[in-house]
Order: C-alpha cells, then structure tokens, then sequence
C-alpha cells in the first residue's frame, strides 16, 4: 500500500480526523441482482429510521459538520458525500447503479454515516498527503468544477484526487479497474472504524470478489492505540 499521512494543520484543526485506508484487488463488473437486492434493502431502512431533521442529529453526521465548520467551510453548501447520500435515500430517489466497486461503496457509506472513497489506486501517482484544499483546480465525477478550499483533501505528486465531498474524475473507478484503494473517513476518531473496515470487507468480499486485502489506520500519532 502507499504511503499516506495526514498534514499537522488538519490535524490541530479537526483533531477526531482520522480515516481507514484499504488496498485490495477485485473484479469491477456491472451491478449484478444480489447487489441490487442488497441496495434496495438500503433504501428501505434507510427511510424507516432516518429523517432529513433526525440526520443532522446523527453523531457520526454532526461531527463531519462540525470538522467543516472547523476548518472555515459551510457544511449545508458544501455537503459531505455521506449526508448527500443519506439525504437522497431518505426523500426515495434511490440509487443509480453504475458498477459493483461504486454501488458497494455507497451502500458501505450509507451504512455508517460516514463519506467512502472509492479509487483506482493504479492512477494515484506516488504517496499520499492528506491536508486542507487550497484555493486550487478540481473537477468532481460528475459534478464538474467544486471548490475545495478549506476541506480536507488526498493529494498525490499531481494534485488532489479526493475529498469527503466529491471525488474526482482521474481516479475514478472504470471497467479496467483492478486494485482499489478506499477510504473510510472519520471526523471523531477512531470509535467504530474497525467495525466499519469489517463491514466493508463482508460487502467487497461477497459483491466484488476481494483478495489480497491490506488495511492502514491513518490517525494522528497522539491517538493511536486509544
């Protein structure tokens, strides 16, 4: 797995970031029935315990808003990818499937209340530095130019290629996709993150196949072990 560190200015601003980063290699195909069944049970419990005011209740939720508001960025502007998606399963639009990789993820992101990416790690050129976005270039899959100043971002020696809001169409996840690297990211620390790293490796395992799987807790130093 690559080299990945968290920037000291990040740190002292939201000191509960923290992110699961895993390497593994996998078969990307389109969604297949199972994975289908598995996202409409999603949808279903998703829109019988959650309610767009309840949401904002949710720990796991509040806290990202809060590491938002932290770092000088307006939550409900620029929203995380988990509040989106959670958002748009309890109004009943659904998912869109595009291919097992992705599908797996939003289902893994809706689950624990916290933003996945899900990223081609062949095209992430050397280590990677996660600090605050910088007033600087980025283009969101599918949502075009986003500004990412002042969110946290996951460079590589070519620039940001991720954040909790959007990935970004360079890494994205295509048909020749074979080693992922994904992230699950945390804003109040490490409390239920080994239980969402082996959630993720059920759903990859069962809808994609996993193998050769690695795991790096990515946290400040004055936290590891607690």
């Amino acid at each position: 797995m690559k080299q990945i560190r968290l920037d000291s200015q990040l740190k002292e601003k939201v000191p509960g970031y923290c992110v699961a980063v895993m390497s593994f290699d996998m078969s990307v195909m389109p969604t297949q029935e199972p994975l289908k069944e598995e996202m409409n049970r999603l949808e279903q419990d998703i829109m019988q315990q959650l309610t767009l005011e309840t949401l904002l209740k949710e720990p796991r939720i509040a806290a990202a808003r809060a590491g938002y508001k932290a770092l000088g960025k307006d939550p409900s502007r620029y929203r995380l990818s988990c509040e989106a998606l959670l958002r748009r399963l309890i109004k009943g639009n659904g998912l869109y499937f595009v291919n097992n990789a992705v599908d797996i993820g939003n289902v893994l992101s809706a689950r624990t209340q916290r933003s996945v990416a899900v990223l081609d790690e062949d095209k992430i050129q050397g280590d990677v530095l996660i600090r605050i976005g910088q007033d600087e270039p980025y283009e969101g899959i599918g949502r075009g130019a986003i500004n990412i100043e002042n969110i946290p971002v996951y460079c590589d020696e070519l620039g940001p290629f991720g954040t909790p809001t959007s990935d970004t169409t360079r890494t994205r996840i295509t048909e020749t996709t074979e080693t992922i690297l994904l992230f699950i990211t945390s804003f109040n620390g490490t409390d239920g993150l080994l239980q969402d790293v082996e959630l993720a490796k059920d759903l990859f395992t069962r809808f994609g196949e996993m193998k050769n799987f690695s795991l790096e807790m990515v946290q400040p130093p004055d936290t590891a072990g607690k």
